[in-house]
């Protein structure tokens, strides 16, 4: 019998890009590699893990993080919050820009586990005093001078390997009340097309429209100006330019339109962005998200986003079937950030970054980003990770919800415009 490194034995196997939908397999891994998949593999083992009742999917990606430790307000440490809970690729999203990319490079990529990618911001200095924790008021894109084109191409072009999109966020409170958003978002858009690769556009409570008025084609939009593979992310969110139309409860016009042409739209929970009415609503008019990610950072990683499984919990919750769960943390971010043929997926050859998971029955109460809470009643939890096939301890889950995060977000379900009947 052939002689591997490990066989994880009787999973329930979910790997979308092979069109596996719960077929009972065992995983073999040789030299850091997925070695093959199928019932019964006669294979010797120095390490064999019995995986029976449990979930065994590709390793997941969590397509929007911030983990530039110490150098951002918002910065985890990937391994601690990402990896130790189920997460084997973790992408920082906006917190270097092309003056401090080589700091994160250096001290997170290159020191972690957590295998990090990078979408770099269109400012130079990212995140370094983002307003949303950093102590002061104002935002990375006050000054267009800070967003230099040549400067956040050249960086990407000299870190093609980790560096795989721009990231840039259209919001007043962070863009001189909304004096420079337009100038900045046809920046990031001039250099995500320039070096080919997908712009992630946060947009919230911004003077850029959601759903452009009647007949102006001319006016720039979001997402209405995203082309095919960017991301549109905090999509769940129910302040201002929120995806649905308040006046009919009807996702926007503009924002259907750009699924069909292709744009992505990504879940980005974080500590204000995720809104269990607006997924409810989206929901019932069978617009799910095609990328769950947490926008996991210091101000939540307590409550109310605790790590990508839990997001992904609230999701299965909703009704979102899981093979779609896992596909939205597998293969669309994936191939999505070109890397399909590397990570997202069980098969032959590829890294054999790999999560087991149990889906377990609960009873418990679950807030999103703004105090609503919802009484859920299975959900997911990881049991083992692999990272190119070393095994890596999974911390325990924190209980749900927070109180003391309750209180802390209770002034953010005020600013909705989308929220629960009172």
């Amino acid at each position: 019998m052939e002689q591997v490194d490990l066989v994880i034995r009787n999973g329930t196997i979910i790997d979308p890009k092979n069109e596996i939908n719960g077929a009972i397999c065992d995983v073999a891994v040789k030299n850091s590699k997925i070695y093959s998949i199928g019932k019964g593999l006669l294979v010797t083992a120095v390490k064999e893990i019995d995986a029976a009742g449990c979930l065994v999917t590709p390793g997941l990606i969590d397509n929007h993080v911030h983990c530039y430790e110490y150098a951002t307000p918002l910065g985890i440490n990937p391994d601690r919050d990402c990896l130790a809970r189920g997460v084997t690729t973790a992408v920082d999203c906006g917190s270097a820009g092309a003056s401090t990319f080589m700091g994160l490079r250096k001290y997170v990529v290159e020191k972690s586990s957590t295998r990090v990618l990078c979408l770099l911001h269109i400012a130079s200095h990212g995140l370094a005093a983002a307003g949303c924790a950093g102590g002061c008021p104002g935002g990375e894109s006050d000054t267009l001078a800070f967003l230099d084109i040549d400067a956040c191409k050249g960086c990407i072009e000299k870190n093609r390997d980790v560096i795989k999109g721009v990231k840039i966020r259209l919001q007043k409170s962070v863009c001189a009340k909304g004096a420079t958003e337009d100038e900045a978002y046809r920046r990031a858009l001039i250099v995500s097309e320039a070096c080919a690769v997908p712009l992630m556009v946060h947009h919230i409570e911004s003077s850029v429209p959601t759903q452009r008025p009647d007949g102006a084609d001319t006016r720039i939009g979001c997402p209405s100006h995203l082309r095919a593979g960017d991301f549109y992310t905090h999509a769940f969110h129910g302040y201002d330019e929120t995806i649905i139309n308040s006046a009919n409860g009807k996702v926007h016009d503009d924002v259907i339109s750009a699924r069909k042409r292709g744009v992505l739209f990504d879940v980005g929970h974080g500590m204000g962005s995720f809104n269990w009415k607006v997924a409810e609503i989206g929901a019932k008019q069978g617009f799910w998200p095609d990328i769950i990610s947490s926008d996991l950072h210091t101000q939540n990683i307590r409550g109310p986003v605790y790590d990508l499984l839990t997001v992904m919990t609230k999701f299965l919750h909703l009704g979102m079937p899981l093979y779609e769960v896992i596909k939205s943390t597998t293969l669309t971010p994936a191939r999505a950030l070109g890397m399909e043929t590397e990570i997202g997926s069980l098969t032959a050859g590829c890294d054999a970054d790999i999560t087991i998971i149990k889906q377990e029955a609960c009873d418990v109460q679950l807030e999103d980003s703004v105090t609503q809470l919802r009484n859920v009643k299975q959900r997911l939890v990881p049991v083992h990770v692999f990272r190119s096939g070393v095994q890596h301890p999974i911390l325990p889950k924190l209980p749900w919800p927070n109180e003391d995060i309750l209180q802390h977000l209770a002034f953010q379900l005020e600013r909705c415009v989308i929220k629960d009947d009172a």
